[in-house]
C-alpha cells in the first residue's frame, strides 16, 4: 500500500461555500473541495494556498487548521492511503474559474446546506461541517 498526503481548503466568502464540479471524461463525476497533493519542500499550508488556487483561482487566507480525512483508493492493481489535512479559509469575493486542465467544469460559492448535499463524499461532508460550525463561532465573536 502507498501512502500520500495532500491538503486542501473550506473556503468561505459571506457565509458561502466554494465547491467543484470534477468530470473526467464522464467516468468520474462529482461536487468536492478543493485540494491536492503535498509537494517538494512545501508545508501543508502552502499546499493548501497552491492548490486552491491552482482548482479554482480563488485566493484565500488561511484562519485555521481543523483536522484531516483518511480514505483508500485504487490506481490499477495499487492500493493508496491519502491523508488530507484541511484548513478553514477565507476569500475576498465570490470570484472563481475552474481548472479546466484537471478536469474541473465549474466552481461557485453556495450557501453551506447546497455545499454540503452536492458534496460527492461523506469524508469531505464531516470537514465541511466541522468548518462551518468554526466559521460560525468565529463571526459571532
Amino acid at each position: 500500500m502507498k501512502k500520500a498526503i495532500s491538503c486542501g481548503g473550506v473556503v468561505i466568502h459571506r457565509g458561502k461555500i466554494l465547491v467543484l464540479y470534477k468530470n473526467i471524461k464522464n467516468k468520474y463525476e462529482g461536487w468536492v473541495l478543493p485540494k491536492g497533493t503535498v509537494e517538494k519542500n512545501e508545508d501543508f499550508t502552502q499546499t493548501a494556498l497552491r492548490e486552491v488556487y491552482e482548482e479554482s483561482n480563488v485566493k484565500a487566507d488561511i484562519i485555521k487548521y481543523i483536522g484531516k480525512s483518511n480514505y483508500s483508493f485504487y490506481v490499477g492493481n495499487e492500493s493508496i492511503d491519502k491523508e488530507v489535512h484541511w484548513y478553514l479559509m477565507s476569500a475576498a469575493s465570490f470570484y472563481s474559474k475552474p481548472q479546466k486542465e484537471e478536469y474541473f467544469e465549474y466552481s461557485g460559492y453556495y450557501k453551506y446546506c447546497e455545499a454540503y448535499h452536492l458534496l460527492k463524499f461523506d469524508n469531505e461532508k464531516e470537514i465541511l461541517e466541522k468548518a462551518y460550525k468554526d466559521y460560525k463561532c468565529l463571526i459571532r465573536h
